[in-house]
């Protein structure tokens, strides 16, 4: 028993407004919680291999810190460590050294982060641009 018998049958159709509605938010929420990172905060020069000369190597000053507060400046210690001390301590080694040296900060695992601080400072104000921290790796037990 037919009541309707010429019902047509509705073809199906997909709707794409929800579906750009969601895709909207989703893009929203992945540019909100995006990090960016800035990768041109730092001007550096990476070194490149040479083998066919050796390279000279610039001068070193080394700079080193002990866990309790010591400083020294190529194998000499320091008594003040203030910032004025160290930075005309660093003075008078570049002076010494020909051309433009680099400083090698070698301080102890223990030492406090403001002695690093410090020393970067007095580095800053005896106008040495150019520094380092020394590290050693770690051997297997």
């Amino acid at each position: 028993m037919r009541f309707r018998p010429h019902a047509r049958r509705e073809e199906p159709e997909i709707n794409l407004i929800p579906l750009i509605d969601v895709l909207l938010v989703i893009l929203i929420f992945l540019m909100v919680t995006t990090t960016y990172s800035k990768y041109t905060e730092l001007q550096i020069q990476l070194p490149t291999a040479d083998t066919e000369r050796a390279q000279e190597r610039p001068r070193e000053i080394v700079m080193g810190i002990s866990a309790g507060g010591d400083y020294s400046i190529d194998r000499k210690r320091i008594d003040n460590p203030s910032v004025a001390t160290l930075a005309s301590a660093l003075g008078a080694a570049r002076q010494a050294a020909s051309g433009e040296p680099v400083l090698i900060i070698s301080a102890d695992a223990q030492a406090a982060h403001q002695m690093v601080v410090t020393a970067m400072q007095a580095a800053r104000e005896a106008g040495l641009d150019r520094l380092t921290f020394a590290a050693q790796t770690q051997t297997a037990r």
